[in-house]
C-alpha cells in the first residue's frame, strides 16, 4: 500500500522557477515539497558559466543552482529528487501526484518543469554541449567574442539570435534546410542587412566535430546531398523548444506549441494550479525571469490556500 504525504503546495521541477517558488512558499509558512524526476537544478545546472544573473558577475550554472537549493533548505522545504512520477491529477480541490510508493496530496500545485530545446539529433551534439554547442545565445554569446559561430534554424528565434550573436562574434553563419525562412519578413530584412551574417540555405548539419571544443560542423546540401566542412567555434541550434508537460498534458490550457497559458498571477486554467518559468507561455526564458515567475506563483498559491482555510472556518 502506498504511503500518503500531505502538503499545502507541491512544486514540480527544481530549476530557478521551482526553487524560487519553494523559497517563497516555505517562507510564507506553507508546508512545501519540491519534486523532480531528475537531479535538482534544471537546465542552468548544465551551463558552464552564467554572467547575467544580478549579483554575480560570473558564476557557474551548477554553483548558482546549489545556492538556490541551499536557500530552500534554510526554510525547510522537503525535497524529492530523482522521483519517477506515474500519475498527476490536477483537478479537484485536492491535487495528487502519484509515484511508485507514494501519493503526494496538496491544495495547490506549481508547475515549474521547464522546457527542453529541440535537438538536432546529430553526432557530436551531446558530446560538445557546453563546449561549443549552446541553446541560448543570450546566455553564452559573450563567450564567442571575435569567433565564428553557426546558428541552425529558420524561424524568428534563429534569426534574432543570429543578429544578437553579431554583437560578439566576428562571423555568424545561418544554416537553414530550406531556401525560404519561416521568420517574419521584417526579421529577415534586418538579418540580411547585417554584414556579419552569411546564409547557407538548402543545407542541414549532419555532424559536429572537435577535440576539447567545437572546431567543425559537417554540412549536407539537401538538393544534391554533397557534404562540406565549415570551420566554426560554436553551434547554436534554434529549431524550437518543447515544454516538459507530458505528465499533465490535456488537463489544463496550453497554446499550440504546448506551453501552459497563465495570467499575470501565474494562475493556469485550473484553480489552485500555477505555472512558472520556461514551461509557461512567456516572451523570455531566462534564469531571472523564471525565478520571478516562481515568486509570483508561490505568493498566488499562498493567497489561494489562505482563502480555502478561511472558507473551511466559516463552514465549521
Amino acid at each position: 500500500m502506498k504511503k500518503e504525504l500531505i502538503f499545502d503546495t507541491i512544486i514540480l521541477g527544481s530549476g530557478p522557477a521551482g526553487f524560487s517558488a519553494a523559497i517563497y512558499a516555505a517562507r510564507g509558512n506553507l508546508k512545501t515539497a519540491i519534486i523532480d524526476i531528475n537531479m535538482f537544478g534544471g537546465q542552468p545546472s548544465n551551463y558552464l558559466e552564467i554572467e547575467n544573473y544580478p549579483g554575480f558577475s560570473l558564476i557557474g550554472g551548477f554553483e548558482l543552482m546549489e545556492k538556490f537549493e541551499e536557500h530552500a533548505d534554510r526554510f525547510g522545504v522537503e525535497k524529492f529528487p530523482m522521483t519517477e512520477i506515474e500519475k498527476v491529477n490536477l483537478n479537484g480541490e485536492i491535487k495528487t501526484i502519484e509515484t511508485n510508493d507514494t501519493i503526494f496530496k496538496a491544495n495547490s500545485v506549481i508547475i515549474a518543469t521547464g522546457a527542453s530545446a529541440q535537438k538536432l539529433n546529430i553526432k557530436g551534439e551531446d558530446e560538445f554541449k557546453g563546449r561549443g554547442v549552446s541553446y541560448c545565445a543570450i546566455c553564452d554569446g559573450a563567450f564567442y567574442k571575435d569567433k565564428t559561430v553557426a546558428v541552425i534554424g529558420g524561424g524568428n528565434s534563429a534569426l534574432e539570435e543570429a543578429a544578437y550573436l553579431t554583437k560578439f562574434a566576428k562571423k555568424v553563419y545561418v544554416i537553414h534546410r530550406r531556401d525560404e525562412f519561416r521568420a517574419d519578413k521584417i526579421v529577415q530584412e534586418r538579418t540580411r542587412n547585417n554584414e556579419k551574417i552569411e546564409f547557407i540555405l538548402n543545407t542541414v548539419p549532419v555532424e559536429i566535430q572537435g577535440n576539447n571544443s567545437v572546431e567543425n560542423i559537417i554540412l549536407e546540401n539537401t538538393q544534391n546531398n554533397e557534404q562540406s566542412v565549415l570551420k566554426v567555434d560554436g553551434v547554436f541550434p534554434y529549431i524550437g523548444f518543447k515544454p516538459n508537460t507530458d505528465m499533465f498534458a490535456g488537463q489544463l490550457q496550453q497554446n499550440t506549441q504546448g506551453f501552459i497559458e497563465t495570467d499575470s498571477n501565474m494562475q493556469t486554467s485550473l484553480e489552485g494550479v500555477y505555472a512558472a518559468g520556461d514551461v509557461r507561455n512567456t516572451p523570455l526564458r531566462q534564469v531571472i525571469t523564471a525565478a520571478a515567475d516562481g515568486a509570483v506563483a508561490a505568493c498566488s498559491a499562498a493567497k489561494y490556500i489562505e482563502r480555502i482555510k478561511e472558507q473551511e472556518k466559516v463552514q465549521v
